[in-house]
């Protein structure tokens, strides 16, 4: 019986998130404030007093997602260390501080350069993503392939559940495609760009630079990464598959396949909403889930 700590990506955030964990715990104000030094700005303020507008630029909503995440898991009461984490997209770096691979104040500074990268390069040209129910994985490569424009799967989040990514023309004309095909919905979400598809390919030329040159640790217990979907221990992997991971697929669906067959039977969500925990249930109905907000 192994516990899995899990940690959600963009999206997840809301007005107030993390307000409650700075008022009652001393360490979490402490690292909360070290925060706001670091990045320059109250982002404290924004989080517990901002608008919702506020909170969805990505240069905010990456940096608060991830200290509201990390600063849970690093002051809770839990008993005991997790035997493995995973993260989901921005979540990856969350998992790697929590598993001692990165440095609070590192994770942080890489979050802040990866979320002002990202924005950038959504400013490059008119991009965005789609939710896509109900349809064999199988498929929506091979209708995205078919497409003429840049259209790829970008999160594997659950069986019947994939996120796709793309110009917005290549989202337009896949998701016409995908209806024919029999999706059940093919929705546009409200995101900046087109997040892990080749279009981020500026961001990550510039994360790859400063994640070549931030020190990792051999974290503690095994992190299952977006990119390779197994646990990995080895800094140097590590640092090659978060880079890689801009431009590539979440691989969610197989990496809580293959945590499961390594022995997890508890997975705990740590961070804003419960999203992870609707798409375990959906991967495994067996395991058991829970979440720390």
């Amino acid at each position: 019986m192994k516990t899995a700590y899990v940690f959600p990506g963009q999206g997840a955030q809301f007005v107030g998130m993390g307000k409650e964990l700075y008022e009652s715990s001393p360490k979490a104000k402490e690292l909360f404030e070290k925060a706001n030094e670091i990045l320059g700005f109250r982002i404290t303020d924004l989080m517990f007093n901002g608008t919702e507008e506020d909170l969805r630029q990505t240069k905010v909503t990456q940096p608060a997602v991830f200290l509201h995440s990390v600063i849970l898991a690093l002051t809770s009461d839990d008993s005991g260390k997790p035997d493995m984490t995973a993260g989901h997209s921005l979540g990856e770096f969350s998992a790697l501080v929590v598993a001692g691979a990165l440095s609070f104040e590192d994770g942080l500074k890489l979050v802040y350069k990866r979320a002002l990268a990202m924005q950038k390069a959504c400013e490059v040209k008119p991009s965005g993503m789609a939710a896509i129910l109900a349809l064999p994985d199988e498929k929506v490569e091979e209708i995205c392939a078919s497409v003429d424009e840049v259209v790829v799967p970008a999160n594997y989040n659950c069986p019947g559940q994939i996120v796709i990514s793309g110009s917005l023309e290549g989202i337009e004309k896949a998701c016409e495609l995908l209806k024919q095909a029999g999706a059940k919905r093919a929705l546009p979400l409200k995101v900046g760009g087109a997040f892990h598809s080749p279009l981020m390919e500026p961001a990550r030329q510039e994360l790859a630079e400063a994640i070549e040159s931030t020190s990792f640790s051999k974290p503690a217990c095994p992190v299952y990464q977006n990119v390779s979907t197994i646990g990995e221990t080895d800094p140097k992997v590590i640092k090659a598959n978060l880079i890689a991971q801009l431009t590539a697929p979440v691989k969610w669906t197989q990496s809580v396949r293959n945590m499961i067959a390594d022995g997890a039977t508890h997975f705990v969500e740590f961070g804003p909403g419960n999203v992870l925990q609707g798409l375990i249930s959906k991967i495994d109905s067996n395991v058991s889930v829970s979440g720390k907000q």
